[in-house]
């Protein structure tokens, strides 16, 4: 069995280590633990590598954030997958920090990336691991908010963080959605 994670956030130094990029850092624990690298692939960095049995695909688009849709809809083709073996992680500024929620569908929430990806696919019936980055930003200051550094309260506890999402990813893949989204919701 084969899956397609896609963890979101933007390409370039100036995006490392924002609330943005929070796909990006949970994927690259997934690869980590599995002891693979990511390569340049078409439309993302791609690894591959296994965990109990299953064959796992992380990618992180190279498209931006914007236009995430690309990359994950070329990979489930390419690897010709079924949406019941993809999950997107992303950011959500709707839940407190490290707070984290699975689901099977839903909205885009507003986010740019889901959006992108429901245009893209033509429909929202994907599994998706939201991180939450929390909401503490004024008026007009969304944009700055998400693509700024984490504080150091926030650095602190983000890699346990960021372990607990890697776990309800393994868990996805390997107990699969709806058991994983009892364990980790």
């Amino acid at each position: 069995m084969k899956y397609l994670i896609a963890g979101l956030g933007n390409i370039g130094s100036e995006y490392e280590n924002t609330r943005h990029n929070i796909g990006f850092n949970v994927v690259n624990e997934l690869a980590r633990r599995m002891g693979v690298t990511f390569e340049v692939g078409r439309h993302a960095y791609v690894a591959e590598g296994k965990f109990k049995g299953k064959t796992l695909v992380l990618i992180k688009p190279t498209t931006y954030m914007n236009l995430s849709g690309k990359a994950v809809n070329y990979w489930l083709k390419e690897l010709k997958l079924k949406d019941e073996n993809l999950l997107v992680v992303t950011d959500d500024l709707a839940l407190p920090f490290g707070k984290i929620r699975m689901k099977g569908k839903g909205s885009d929430g507003g986010h740019n990336g889901l959006k992108d990806i429901n245009l893209s696919l033509g429909h929202n019936h994907y599994a998706r691991l939201r991180f939450g980055i929390d909401n503490r930003f004024g008026t007009g200051r969304q944009v700055d908010y998400v693509l700024s550094k984490w504080n150091a309260e926030e650095e602190k506890a983000l890699e346990e963080s960021i372990n607990h999402a890697a776990d309800a990813v393994e868990a996805f893949c390997s107990i699969g959605l709806e058991r994983a989204m009892n364990l980790f919701n």
